[in-house]
Order: structure tokens, then C-alpha cells, then sequence
């Protein structure tokens, strides 16, 4: 049989896999796989300027294809940067594969140059994270790790010191994979009494989270039989809230519309796919009785910890629905949904003339100016990934999803500086795709040196920047919360400048009647380009009873609309939705 280096099996077993390259900063330790990356055809080395921004790519990859990906970081220093975009992507449930290189393995526990140890740092950001020990350990090592990222759809960490990478082994060793995972079929007796359940009750109210892909058709054919208005988190807006007669907008920090309402006054609330963490705005009691309450999701470990529940249904959230529609006995009235559909066009068409009133003549730009523009013009199957911080804002709120856009951000993990290195890993997976960074002042400057690695592999990203001079969010809170903003505000940055500095082509936009031309303009142009658009600081409009607790704890129970502001095209829906409400 063969021989070869572990790393070399390492690389081509990947390669076998699938996996088309690996993000990550060459040097020490990391030596051998580099190296072993050089000699395999079918697999790249992608370099980046820090280890973080490799696994922000890596996990960003994964997002989009659903199928592993990889990143690496040499030991110590190297380990400790990647160590966040690791925390991001396992809490996305996203598949990745880390390989942390180590200092040689007759040096380890002596406190030698570098030494960490990264089967105990890797640990809470990972599903399994163990160390090689020898070559012939390493295949078996290398198959759990694989097998158990896609199968839990997190991150795996192989610990890698570079003397074993070196060691030789037989080869080839192949093991099949599972890479095409079944779904969970509920049982039978949870399914019954869900049907009982909405049978029983006058009024259904559906929330859907990020586990409904895959299954929009059976939320709305279940909406339909139970005229159940359907709100939405985050993770579900790009799945449920375009072309649905039944939306009634977001809940969280970032909610618009009557969804807070519709949840609270419902006799059934029906949790779809959503570990949606911030149960102030789940129902509970409020002076009446609260409404039942049913979670369904493929992860039983999520059923129940953010609010008690009636009835917890492990299952795929489709089968699920195929499986209690036909069970379903009662008929509905209208009533309730079209006072739910009335009220969420309200609230909308109560908040967007603030924001779209006179903006052309107003400097600085407004942001949401800015952000509905960029809806207008952007590809339909664009990838925007989003910055942490007002970013969110106008993501949650402008970005409109129509079943081919991609847009997420660090929704989870919340850690500034995501856009620009997951936009990365968006514009190597599919390189053909118009991929738009939505990057905050703050988050750019924070991993700026990504802009080298736009360059040195001639991405066709777009970067957006909403430059306010000024950590939007950061001094929200402090603002509220009765403090004087300190620290928040900022010298003002040309980044276009910094950006052509590196090559890379730009323009800076000051002039809101030219925001459009200027737009679109560098969004038709070929190759990387940074938009450095100066916006307004001061933009974002608070309502009266908003409190410190409420914008530091994200815990805005009382508040239907947490953050006042312009909604963009979702307005029309909801016209078009209440006009065509049988009466």
C-alpha cells in the first residue's frame, strides 16, 4: 500500500469530499498542510489577513451551500484568532471544520513558545474537538470530526500538532460519509394532540424561525386552514415573509408590525423551527390568561428553554405539518386575522413617512435611505451578509427577501466585523453571484486588513459602508440607558481612499440625490469595489417608552415597535395582503 503524510491525507481526503478550499494564514505548525494543499489538484489555499476572518469565510460557505467547510489557524496566536469566527458558525449551525495546528507533540505541556491547548479552548464552540495523536490516529480522528460537523451542523476541531501532520500512513483510507441527512418523523402521539389543540382554540398564531426552510409550503397551507397570521424572526425572514397573505411582520429588537400583538393575542401560539432567545417578547401572563403555546423543532434539545409550553413536538417542522393538516377538524373565521392584517398595515404606513419624506435633499444621508436604495437595485439573487449593530437594523427592515437572496449576518453570536470576511466566503462559493457586504464604520475598521485578501483574490464583492463615523448601536445604548455617549464617536475616515490604497476600486457618496446613479454605478462594475456612503448618525428614531432594560437586554415585552422606522417596500405587501382579506 502507499504511503504518504498525514497532511497530505488530510488534504486529498477533503478534496475527495468536495471541500474546494481552506481559509487561513500559512506558517509554523501549519506548515505540512499548506504545503499539501500546494500538491492536490482540486483544492486552494485561501489566505487571509486573520485567522478570524477565515472561519467568519468558512462558516459563511457553509450557510450558503449547506455543505462542509474548512478553515485553519497555526498554534497559539493562530488558534486564538480563529477562535470567533468558530464561536459564530457553531452557533449558525453551520458545518466547519477547524484544523488547529499544535506545537510538536514531544513539546506539549511544557509551557513551550506558543503553547495553548486547543482541545480545551476549542470546547464550547465546537461539537467535537480532540487532538491527533499519530498518523494512523489521524484518519479515524479526521472521520469523526467530518462526520459529526455535518451531522449536528456545527463546527469540528481537529488538533494538530505538526511533527504528526508530517508522520506517514497508508494510503488511500476512505470511509463513507454520511453527507445527505434524513429528517426527524414525529411521533404519532405528539402530532394528535398539536391537532387537538388547534382544534380547541378560536385563534392560531404562527412564528417562524430559521428550521421552517424547507417547509414555507406547509406554514402557509396550515395559515390558510386556521387563518393564522404568521410572524417571524429573524432567521425566518427570508423564508416566510415574501409573498405571504398571512405576514404580520418581526418580534425582537428589531420587530415591526403587528407580530408582538398577534402572539399575545392569540389562544394558540404555534412555534415553528425558532430558538428564538428573547422570551420577554414570548407570550406570558399580562392580567388574562396567556395563550397555549406549542414549539416544534428537529432539535429536541431547544423545545422548552426559552418559555414553558403545552406540548413539544420533536419533529421536521414540514412533516410535522403534512402530518397534522389532515388530523384538523374545526373551521376558522376571518375575524381575528384580518384585525391582525389591519393593525400590521397601520403600524407600517404609520412609520414611513419619516423615513421617506424629503431624504434626496437631506445630508448627511439617511441610512435607510441608503438600505432601500441598495433593495431597489441589488440582484434577485443577491447575498448580503450583514455587520453586527445598526447594520441589522436596516437588514431587518429594507433588505426584502423573495426566495433567492441570501442575507444573514452574526445573528447569534452577535460579534461586530462578520460582513466583510463572511462576504468572502460568500464570493469564493459562488463567484458568479453578487455578493454586497453591508459593513458598519466599526466593523470594517475592526478587520480591515480583509480588504487585502478582496485584492489578492480579485472577489467580485461589492462592500458597502454605512460610514456615520460612529458605533451606532454602542451609543444607542449608553444614550437610553441615561449615560453620556463616550467613546462612541469617531474622527471622520475616508475608507474609499484606504480602498483604493489597496487597489481596489471605489467612490464616495456624500450627495443623497446622487446616492442612486453612484450605486448603481459601482454595483454594475466588475471586481471588488468599496461604496463608502457618509450617513447620518443621529438617524434612528426612538419611541417615547423605551427603556435602558429594553435596549440592553433586548427584554421590550410592552413595546409593539421597539425601533421606529421606515419598513421600505414591506408597506405594499401589507396593503395588497388586507385588500385582498375576504370579508
Amino acid at each position: 500500500m502507499a504511503r504518504t503524510s498525514f497532511a497530505h491525507l488530510l488534504v486529498t481526503q477533503l478534496r475527495d469530499l468536495g471541500v474546494e478550499r481552506i481559509y487561513g494564514v500559512v506558517g509554523d505548525s501549519l506548515n505540512p498542510v499548506v504545503d499539501a494543499v500546494r500538491t492536490t489538484e482540486g483544492i486552494e489555499w485561501v489566505h487571509v489577513r486573520n485567522e478570524e476572518a477565515g472561519a467568519f469565510a468558512a462558516g459563511a460557505e457553509a450557510r450558503l451551500t449547506g455543505k462542509l467547510a474548512v478553515c485553519a489557524g497555526s498554534c497559539g496566536p493562530g488558534n486564538t484568532h480563529m477562535i470567533q469566527g468558530l464561536y459564530d458558525a457553531h452557533r449558525d449551525n453551520a458545518p466547519v471544520l477547524a484544523i488547529a495546528s499544535h506545537i510538536p507533540s514531544e513539546k506539549i505541556g511544557t509551557g513551550f513558545f506558543q503553547e495553548t491547548h486547543p482541545e480545551r479552548l476549542f470546547q464550547e464552540c465546537s461539537h467535537f474537538c480532540e487532538m491527533v495523536n499519530s498518523g494512523p490516529h489521524g484518519a479515524t480522528m479526521l472521520h469523526i470530526a467530518i462526520q459529526t460537523a455535518i451531522a449536528k451542523s456545527g463546527v469540528s476541531v481537529l488538533v494538530l500538532p505538526g511533527d504528526v501532520a508530517d508522520q506517514e500512513v497508508d494510503a488511500p483510507l476512505t470511509r463513507d460519509l454520511a453527507t445527505e441527512l434524513g429528517a426527524v418523523q414525529p411521533a404519532a402521539g405528539p402530532v394528535g394532540r398539536l391537532a387537538e389543540l388547534i382544534d380547541e382554540a378560536d385563534t392560531v398564531m404562527l412564528f417562524a424561525g430559521a428550521g421552517v426552510r424547507g417547509a414555507r409550503e406547509e406554514v402557509l397551507a396550515l395559515a390558510e386552514r386556521v387563518k393564522a397570521p404568521i410572524g417571524h424572526a429573524f432567521g425566518g425572514k427570508e423564508w416566510m415573509q415574501y409573498d405571504n397573505p398571512f405576514d404580520v411582520g418581526m418580534s425582537g429588537l428589531l420587530g415591526y408590525g403587528a407580530c408582538y400583538d398577534a402572539m399575545h393575542e392569540a389562544d394558540l401560539v404555534i412555534l415553528l423551527g425558532t430558538d428564538f432567545p428573547y422570551s420577554e417578547f414570548l407570550p406570558r401572563e399580562n392580567g388574562k390568561r396567556a395563550p397555549r403555546i406549542v414549539q416544534i423543532d428537529a432539535d429536541a434539545s431547544r423545545l422548552g428553554r426559552r418559555v414553558g409550553l403545552d406540548l413539544a413536538v420533536h419533529g421536521d417542522v414540514a412533516l410535522t405539518l403534512q402530518a397534522v393538516l389532515p388530523l384538523l377538524t374545526s373551521t376558522k373565521g376571518h375575524r381575528y386575522l384580518h384585525r391582525q392584517l389591519k393593525a400590521h398595515h397601520k403600524a407600517l404606513s404609520g412609520v414611513v413617512a419619516a423615513y421617506t419624506k424629503n431624504v434626496e435633499r437631506m445630508t448627511p444621508i439617511h441610512p435607510e435611505f441608503v438600505a432601500a436604495t441598495l433593495d431597489e437595485l441589488a440582484d434577485d439573487d443577491a447575498v448580503f451578509t450583514v455587520d453586527t449593530g445598526m447594520c441589522n437594523v436596516w437588514g431587518a427592515r429594507y433588505i426584502t427577501p423573495n426566495g433567492k437572496r441570501r442575507v444573514f449576518g452574526s445573528w447569534h453570536h452577535g460579534t461586530m466585523a462578520n460582513a466583510l470576511p463572511q462576504a468572502i466566503g460568500a464570493s469564493k462559493a459562488f463567484p458568479g453571484r453578487q455578493v454586497i457586504s453591508m459593513s458598519g464604520d466599526g466593523g470594517l475598521g475592526m478587520l480591515m486588513g480583509e480588504l487585502l485578501t478582496v485584492k489578492l483574490h480579485e472577489l467580485d464583492t461589492k462592500i458597502l459602508v454605512f460610514n456615520n463615523s460612529s458605533l451606532g448601536m454602542v451609543k444607542l445604548e449608553m444614550l437610553v440607558e441615561g449615560l453620556p455617549d463616550h467613546g462612541t464617536d469617531h474622527e471622520a475616515v475616508d475608507y474609499a481612499a484606504i480602498a483604493e490604497g489597496v487597489g481596489i476600486g471605489a467612490v464616495r457618496i456624500t450627495d443623497p440625490k446622487k446616492l442612486k446613479k453612484q450605486l448603481a454605478a459601482a454595483l454594475a462594475t466588475p471586481g471588488p469595489v468599496l461604496i463608502d456612503v457618509v450617513t447620518d448618525p443621529d438617524a434612528l428614531s426612538m419611541p417615547p417608552k423605551i427603556t435602558a432594560q429594553q435596549i440592553r437586554g433586548f427584554a421590550t415585552a410592552s413595546t409593539k415597535i421597539v425601533l421606529g422606522g421606515g419598513v421600505g417596500r414591506m408597506v405594499d405587501m401589507a396593503a395588497s395582503n388586507l385588500r385582498n382579506m375576504p370579508r
